[in-house]
């Protein structure tokens, strides 16, 4: 069975499945679906398409570059059967997806990371909106006379710093 990518969206193409375009000078695209195919006759860049594979690959939304991908490359030279290759290579995938697992969430706290300050000044914006909700109506008052009488003594003491120049 083989299995083949789309041109457009990079997804994979199951036998039996999709659409084939072929150019004039014989070069052949298959596509997934005919969001595709349409999306390429309307001559599309997949790299400004936000669904496409292409997009998130070029705008870091993706863990494209990490070296962890370069065990699944296919190989087709034939090795001989040994079993401690094998049992080692089971190993050693085990441990290649540990790696990739915890670089994949790396990748993520690191996008996730510039929104967490926006995130919590929003928050902070809102419960200055509504502190009302929040506190009794005594102590907002108290809070407002407390204000008060600290900008009454900043005013005091920068009247008598220019004063005292």
């Amino acid at each position: 069975m083989r299995l083949t990518n789309c041109w457009f969206c990079s997804s994979t193409i199951y036998p039996g499945h999709g659409i084939q375009f072929v150019r004039n000078d014989a070069k052949i695209f298959r596509f997934c679906r005919s969001k595709c195919h349409k999306n390429f006759k309307m001559k599309r860049n997949p790299r400004k398409v936000k669904w496409t594979k292409a997009f998130r690959a070029a705008h870091g939304k993706d863990m494209t570059k990490d070296k962890t991908f370069e065990f699944e490359k296919k190989r087709n030279r034939p090795e001989r059967y040994d079993r401690n290759v094998t049992e080692n290579t089971l190993n050693a995938i085990k441990k290649i997806d540990k790696i990739r697992s915890a670089r994949a969430a790396d990748h993520i706290k690191k996008r996730l990371k510039p929104n967490k300050k926006k995130i919590n000044d929003d928050a902070l914006g809102e419960i200055d909106q509504h502190i009302n909700l929040i506190k009794a109506p005594d102590a907002l008052q108290q809070d407002s006379e407390k204000k008060k009488k600290v900008l009454v003594s900043k005013k005091k003491s920068v009247q008598n710093e220019a004063m005292e120049e």
